[in-house]
């Protein structure tokens, strides 16, 4: 019943800015921890960013000063506001959420592509 959705993914030239959504249905992503993992071409998936359920962020160091991982609680999302972005952030973007159950859940992802 669990089901992540991202959406905002697209092809922006070097420097733009992207808006990543992560929608949720079946969870309450306000008291989970939710990440943004990325999968660049021929490279492991990277943790990006991550909340918690008690409000802390986590950045990258390639992401900090850039991105910024945020909780919208009326809509039940968690979002990626992308800035500045560069040829090398070019990747697929997933959702993942870690309940207190002990249960991990994905989304589709959603392909980001920075044009040079």
């Amino acid at each position: 019943q669990v089901q992540l959705v991202e959406r905002g993914g697209g092809l922006v030239e070097a420097g733009g800015s992207l808006r990543l959504s992560c929608a949720a249905s079946g969870i309450d992503l306000r008291i989970n921890d939710v990440h943004w993992y990325r999968e660049a071409p021929g490279k492991q998936r990277e943790l990006v960013a991550s909340i918690v359920s008690g409000g802390a962020t986590h950045h990258s160091d390639s992401a900090k000063g850039r991105f910024t991982i945020s909780r919208d609680n009326i809509k039940n999302t968690v979002d990626l506001q992308m800035n500045r972005l560069k040829p090398e952030d070019t990747a697929v973007y997933y959702c993942n959420v870690y309940t207190h159950w002990g249960m991990t859940y994905w989304g589709q992802g959603t392909q980001v592509t920075v044009s040079s």
